[in-house]
């Protein structure tokens, strides 16, 4: 069986940031897995900040269109969100709003077509003792009720973000890894089930 490809998208596109750093390392953890993981930069798609105007002139852009097309490539998703004054990150929610856009076309489905019933799992990470929980929570259910992703109830949140990575960019903590294996392990066991039916 070909191996899941994971798609895997930080909050943050800041050279440095911890969710980038968080997002790297568990990409070298699916690796090892056996999964095949893609970082995505969603700031690389240069999409403006949605406005109806500008949709009814121009029209959805095209980085909504490689958005949904790396969706539709992968069997899960893995999104790792920092937290902005309790929040996710613009940058997230104002890709996922221009995806949802996107209207179905001979050569591409709806954008939400794309997210439907798509296996995704969420890390986050925060300075702070909390680890992002709050932006967490608040992506799970952003995803579930708008886009219709399966989000697995295994999540993690790093918290002491700044202090938790070694040189090589390991989680200096076993326990703290081995929370970022068990997401993993979650949402592969969820893609391979679906992958089944």
């Amino acid at each position: 069986m070909d191996p899941l490809r994971l798609l895997i998208l930080p909050g943050s596109a800041r050279v440095g940031a911890l969710s980038g750093r968080l997002a790297a390392f568990a990409a070298r953890t699916a690796e090892r897995q056996g999964l095949q993981p893609r970082l995505f930069d969603l700031r690389a798609l240069d999409l403006p900040l949605y406005d109806g105007d500008l949709e009814a002139a121009h029209g959805v852009p095209a980085g909504a269109l490689a958005l949904q097309a790396a969706l539709l490539e992968s069997d899960a998703v893995l999104l790792v969100t920092p937290e902005y004054n309790g929040f996710p990150t613009p940058l997230v929610i104002n890709a996922f709003d221009w995806l949802s856009r996107l209207p179905a076309t001979e050569q591409h489905p709806a954008g939400l077509a794309a997210t439907a019933n798509k296996p995704a799992a969420l890390l986050s990470t925060s300075p702070g003792p909390l680890g992002g929980l709050r932006a967490m929570n608040t992506l799970r259910q952003y995803l579930q009720m708008a886009f219709a992703m399966l989000v697995v109830p295994q999540q993690y949140a790093l918290g002491r973000a700044h202090e938790a990575f070694d040189e090589q960019g390991a989680l200096a903590d076993a326990r703290a890894a081995q929370s970022v294996q068990g997401v993993l392990d979650a949402l592969s066991n969820l893609a391979r089930a679906l992958r089944r039916v």
